[in-house]
């Protein structure tokens, strides 16, 4: 391909708009443009090769395994959602319609409704299971802001994959083949990854994974054992119970604490540590079909509260700060809340950190006042809904655990009879008896895929991608116009290994040769041949893209033969960068 032929309107002004280097450069190398419209792009010829390339990979990996590509409809019956459940509870960034005839459609983010509708018409037998149907489709997920390019823009090209299978225990062969499956594409797209455990939000199901790109720019903090290999999301990171030894207390019962209203003071206030005191959150919880109610959450002083553990812990859809006009009406006093005294209106909730704690300080539910010498009760409930901190020990090996950032690229679910008893996808079994199939359900960010390469992949000069995802392998570039023995050389390259790998051919003649190299370094080729003034001394010049090394080539009379040294010389530089 000649640069002078193709559309490539880079420019050198960082856009307004743009904060992560991988939204900068994508716009300043010419690879997207936005449409017009808030986290809408369209993309321009390089942007659509890199696309290609990274959905070629993903297609490669799923077919050798076995999947089967289909294509669904992006436009999906509303009906289909109200069947599952998901229709109102979805929310807004589910973007809803009519038609001329008044039939409400959505644009689908997902597609397990559709799958399963698909499914539940063609499969009938246990003999004709299992099955796995996967699309590389476009989706729309209204977000409320979005922001970053690619990394959360409205529109987005996804791979999603839904299994069907007789049992659960065959669904979860499919879904540890998926994660190795996942695996290796991640890999072959020279991603530094890790799988970790994760929140199975609005998909649902029994557990999940995401594959997260390690960047420092990434949205979701992950919790990574410095030891071993575990790692989740932080909304669902565990740990081993934290150490308590309480301090003998000087006064116990209820204690007169007048102003002494946050952990901080009424640590001060009892000469204890944090770990000995016991907080309560209060949330206002909300449920679908509009209820809501007031929620204490029980913790150690020294914990916060995760709160999609906490949505999770009762079952709610999310969670707001209740007000304290909301706790005055139910009799509870705001800074002096305690897991005491409680109506039986009162909903409370206690964290597992809190199992066997005693000797506590807390709020005895009444303004001024603190109750020393609290122990937990043993025959309660505990649940899992306190935030994985740094320092915290790892519940598989004991070692420390950290926090680090990433971008979630990947996401694989059990799904179990979630959708299938809903939608009534069933198969009649050994005995011609009806059951629901168990599904998993599979999916991979591709077009955010080139944002997560870029923001592992860049210098300050611009992109570098990686060996699967470049848009072309090599660029020629001419460095003077005016040379015509240089000119000879790089169009006879550009014909006899054209067919060989992918060229670009800078033969832009007006452009100077600093502006090529500008152009080079933004775009983020791996590998560039200089064509210039040291053609006359019979040599060329092959940059890394990635280091910045200068490899120096012979050519001669028989430009074929400078065309497999250059050819073996890339080859032989790209398998030792892996």
């Amino acid at each position: 391909m000649r640069f002078s032929k193709l559309l490539i309107p880079t420019v050198k002004e960082v856009p307004s708009d743009a904060q992560l280097p991988s939204h900068i450069y994508l716009l300043r190398g010419g690879f997207i443009q936005n449409a017009g419209g808030s986290g809408l792009y369209n993309f321009l010829p390089l942007g659509k090769r890199v696309l290609d390339k990274v959905r070629r990979v993903v297609k490669e990996e799923l077919d050798r395994v076995g999947c089967q590509e289909v294509s669904l409809a992006f436009v999906t019956p509303a009906s289909l959602w109200q069947e599952s459940g998901r229709y109102e509870k979805y929310g807004k960034e589910l973007l809803r319609f009519k038609d001329r005839k008044e039939n409400e459609f959505v644009l689908g983010p997902t597609h397990e409704e559709m799958m399963v509708n698909l499914v539940r018409q063609s499969v009938k037998s246990y003999k004709q299971l299992p099955q796995h149907l996967y699309q590389i489709n476009w989706k729309f997920r209204d977000e409320v802001r979005p922001r970053y390019g690619l990394m959360r823009g409205r529109e987005f090209l996804m791979q999603d994959g839904y299994s069907f299978h007789v049992d659960e225990t065959d669904m979860k062969r499919e879904f540890a083949l998926m994660e190795e499956t996942y695996k290796r594409i991640f890999r072959r797209l020279g991603l530094d990854f890790r799988v970790v455990e994760a929140d199975s939000g609005a998909i649902g199901g029994s557990g999940s994974k995401e594959f997260m790109v390690l960047a420092e720019s990434g949205e979701d903090t992950l919790v990574v054992c410095k030891s071993c290999d575990y790692g989740a999301n932080i909304e669902a990171a565990k740990r081993a119970a934290p150490a308590y030894t309480p301090k003998p207390l000087s006064q116990e019962g209820k204690v007169a604490t007048p102003g002494t209203t946050s952990i901080e003071a009424v640590a001060r206030f009892f000469d204890v540590d944090a770990t000995q005191t016991l907080k309560i959150v209060a949330k206002e919880a909300h449920f679908e079909g509009g209820k809501s109610e007031i929620v204490l959450f029980a913790l150690r002083g020294d914990d916060a509260l995760q709160e999609v553990k906490a949505c999770n812990a009762v079952g709610a859809d999310d969670l707001s700060d209740a007000s304290e006009a909301q706790l005055e009406a139910l009799g509870l006093p705001a800074g002096y809340l305690g897991p005491v005294g409680l109506s039986d209106e009162v909903k409370i909730c206690f964290d597992e950190a809190l199992r066997g704690a005693t000797a506590m300080v807390c709020g005895a539910n009444e303004a001024g006042y603190h109750i020393a010498g609290y122990a937990v009760p043993e025959d309660i409930t505990f649940v899992d809904i306190a935030e994985v901190r740094e320092g915290d020990r790892c519940v598989h090996c004991g070692a420390e655990l950290t926090h680090t950032k990433g971008i979630e690229v990947g996401h694989i679910f059990q799904l179990g009879t979630r959708y299938s008893e809903p939608l009534k996808c069933e198969f009649l079994d050994e005995n011609g008896k009806a059951k629901p199939m168990v599904m998993g359900t599979y999916g991979i960010g591709v077009s955010r895929l080139l944002a997560a390469i870029i923001e592992q992949h860049h210098d300050d000069k611009g992109c570098i991608w990686t060996k699967e995802s470049a848009p072309f392998t090599l660029e020629i570039i001419l460095g003077d116009a005016k040379n015509e023995r240089a000119k000879e050389v790089a169009e006879s390259l550009y014909e006899v290994i054209g067919d060989r790998i992918e060229v670009l051919y800078d033969d832009r003649a007006k452009e100077r040769f600093g502006a090529k190299m500008k152009d080079f370094e933004l775009m983020g080729i791996p590998f560039a041949l200089i064509v210039g003034k040291g053609v006359n001394d019979g040599k060329v010049e092959l940059v890394e893209r990635a280091n910045g090394e200068r490899h120096y080539l012979e050519i001669g009379d028989d430009l074929a033969e400078t065309a497999e040294a250059l050819l073996a010389t890339i080859a032989d530089l790209q398998s030792k960068r892996g």
